[in-house]
């Protein structure tokens, strides 16, 4: 192979990181600005959100944001999910349900948690968007933190400091509140930091297979039959932050199924609602996805 050739091929790979799991960001900035760890704050900002959660594109309560800096990338999505605080709260915040969320993702190969003396450890491996030999993708390791949880409130945090070529920082921030209709509002935050590797790796995709691939965030023509979305690095995490936010709505909408057949619930769930929004998220077909997934789901069973 061609150095050329070969280094395209590398910074395709590592694309792969960015574009499926990535999920950190500078974490001493991150602690040192955390708001308030109560209600107050993510109810304030359920009114300050009033109208976009119901005038949007998603045709659901649901408003997403995203930003980016030299060094890092950050997702927001704020959202009116239709399940109880109980429910929501028993789902998500336990690190043994968590597996069952993250491999819905279409890019995560295998999911597993361990606990130490210390913590909750979710292994977890970053691949393609077919089957893929867990040995071909990317190991990651999250630490599992319940950071509070009382009776109106909980947040939910999973970090790693590091991950492959230059990538630091890995976070995933999840936090609930009820509201008074029996309905829960929900904040998912998505972000992390790269380094030189990283930031080549980038414009090595979006100059390739990324280049014609958007995001959420309109840029122009709003309200139109073909309106413009945001490209670039802010597309990446914007469908990225989706994808794992429709990972939980799927589990959510499904706690209840008899427990033979949540697999097969949660999966068309995720499919059906990446599909609405298929110029963002559609990559496979459905049994194609259902094929893949169902073996990944019972590779997962084992520690490896």
């Amino acid at each position: 192979m061609r150095f050329s050739q070969l280094f395209t091929a590398n910074l395709l790979k590592l694309m792969q990181l960015f574009l499926l799991c990535g999920t950190g960001f500078n974490a001493a900035n991150a602690y040192a600005t955390m708001p308030e760890l109560s209600a107050v704050p993510l109810r304030a900002k359920y009114l300050a959100l009033n109208s976009q959660l119901h005038n949007n594109q998603f045709q659901r309560e649901l408003n997403l944001d995203s930003a980016e800096s030299a060094h890092t990338l950050q997702g927001d999505i704020y959202a009116v999910v239709d399940y109880p605080f109980t429910t929501v709260n028993t789902a998500l915040n336990n690190p043994a349900h968590w597996c069952d969320v993250l491999i819905l993702h279409i890019n995560i190969k295998y999911c597993h948690a361990s606990a130490n003396q210390e913590n909750t450890v979710l292994s977890v491996n970053l691949g393609k968007k077919y089957d893929q030999a867990l040995a071909d993708a990317y190991r990651v390791d999250f630490n599992y933190r319940g950071i509070i949880a009382t009776p109106d409130y909980f947040a939910v945090e999973l970090n790693a400091a590091n991950g492959p070529l230059s990538t630091h920082d890995y976070r995933i921030w999840i936090e609930a509140t009820p509201l008074k209709d029996g309905r829960t509002f929900l904040h998912f935050s998505y972000a992390y930091g790269f380094g030189l590797s990283g930031r080549l790796a980038m414009k090595g995709y979006l100059a390739t297979i990324g280049r014609d691939k958007v995001g959420f965030t309109l840029t122009s023509n709003v309200g139109s039959a073909q309106p413009t979305y945001i490209q670039g690095v802010r597309g990446v995490i914007e469908r990225n932050t989706m994808r794992y936010y429709l990972a939980i709505d799927a589990y959510l909408a499904n706690v209840t199924t008899a427990p033979k057949n949540q697999l097969e619930k949660r999966l068309q769930h995720w499919y059906d609602g990446t599909n609405q929004y298929a110029r963002q998220l559609h990559e496979v077909e459905l049994e194609e996805y259902l094929v893949m997934k169902r073996k990944e789901y019972k590779r997962q069973q084992v520690a490896l």
